[in-house]
């Protein structure tokens, strides 16, 4: 489609959302149901009993999708106004794919306390928060800090979303490979706001043996051009080795994930790695090495973050069926425990993971319902 034609239609439709009624508005009986005097009385009995207002309003079953369009994939720091159409078409998302209802807010890019007291001063019109598009480390502090103040969920995409489907997708690769999940050594590169959620799950699962990679050359616990999210990793992991560069990190490793830029492994840095390598290459556009390249340097088991090749890993995997379970529950943190049982739901539906084939597709049958129930089980186990 050309630009002028997409703009044409997002003009016509002013955005991709409407808010539409559940009640009939057409006569004085359908206005007092609706509307005046019928809600005084919803009104005094949520005075009275505030937990009520979930039953009764739709703040029971309302998200909101909120970015300050400081980091937008592919954009960059693009503002909260630029970030609108992206947290619009997530909300659009939410209905088709699972019938949840999302409202796209922005906020400014303030402090971080700041994002939080408005947050929590608006927590009372929402069943969850869905954060998006929110630059590191800003979005590690305002996600930890709004957990703790709110009674709801809090949910980054960019980082829980990230990491749970690469757990999936390194759950089903790893039986392709022949190796044990908890076994393999894996190296990051790339550790912004989805690389430290994916690393924590990655422990959070089992995995030890994690190496870090970042715009500056390897992360060392006691690296001064990294923040201390990114050097608190290291100090987790089974291997302390100061590597110098890529080269050093990458050499014996069963994994390779890339949540980084464009052509940052080579086809000779893949030769060094252990049999079997398993690439998970999900730059986007265009990813850390072309899949053709990686092929040809002997790479069987690959993933990347694009629609183009097999194995797409895509947060559109977890964001709908995570919340249509949510609302089902009465879980208000999404944890480690959470994210693990989902990403074990994800790869369960391939249940004979091949190398062309160990992540589901987005549009697979039955992915948000697996989700969903991932979520409801675990909350049962609670």
């Amino acid at each position: 489609m050309e630009d002028e034609e997409l703009l044409s239609l997002h003009a016509k439709h002013h955005g991709v959302l409407a808010i539409s009624p559940e009640f009939a508005v057409h006569n004085k009986k359908e206005l007092g149901e609706a509307y005046t005097p019928g809600v005084a009385v919803i009104s005094k009995l949520i005075e009275r009993y505030p937990e009520l207002k979930d039953k009764y309003t739709m703040s029971g079953k309302l998200v909101a999708l909120v970015t300050d369009g400081s980091a937008v994939l592919g954009l960059g720091n693009i503002g909260p106004a630029g970030g609108l159409p992206i947290v619009e078409g997530k909300a659009l998302l939410y209905k088709d794919l699972s019938g949840v209802n999302a409202i796209p807010l922005t906020v400014e890019q303030v402090s971080p306390d700041e994002v939080v007291a408005t947050l929590k001063n608006m927590q009372e019109s929402f069943a969850g928060f869905h954060l998006e598009d929110i630059a590191a480390p800003r979005c590690f502090e305002i996600e930890e800090k709004l957990a703790k103040e709110v009674n709801i969920p809090v949910y980054h995409d960019d980082q829980e979303g990230t990491a749970i489907v690469v757990l999936a997708g390194l759950i089903n690769a790893a039986k392709v490979a022949g190796k044990k999940l908890t076994d393999l050594k894996v190296v990051v590169n790339g550790v912004g706001a989805s690389g430290v959620a994916t690393a924590r799950l990655l422990f959070a699962a089992g995995i030890k043996n994690i190496t870090f990679v970042d715009i500056n050359g390897p992360v060392h616990a006691g690296s001064k051009e990294y923040n201390h999210f990114q050097t608190d990793l290291v100090k987790q992991s089974s291997d302390q080795t100061a590597y110098a560069n890529l080269d050093e990190a990458v050499k014996g490793r069963d994994v390779f994930i890339g949540l980084s830029d464009a052509d940052v492994l080579s086809a000779e840095q893949v030769k060094t790695m252990a049999d079997n390598p398993i690439i998970f290459s999900l730059a986007n556009p265009k990813p850390e090495i072309d899949p053709q390249v990686a092929h040809d340097a002997g790479v069987k088991i690959m993933a990347t973050g694009s629609s183009q090749y097999p194995n797409q890993v895509n947060n559109i995997l977890v964001f709908p069926g995570l919340y249509k379970g949510l609302l089902a529950t009465d879980l208000h943190k999404v944890d480690y425990g959470l994210e693990k049982a989902i990403a074990e739901g994800i790869a369960s539906l391939v249940p004979k993971p091949v190398a062309d084939h160990f992540v589901p597709g987005v549009f697979d049958k039955g992915v948000v319902d697996t989700v969903a129930k991932a979520v409801r089980d675990y909350a049962a186990s609670k």
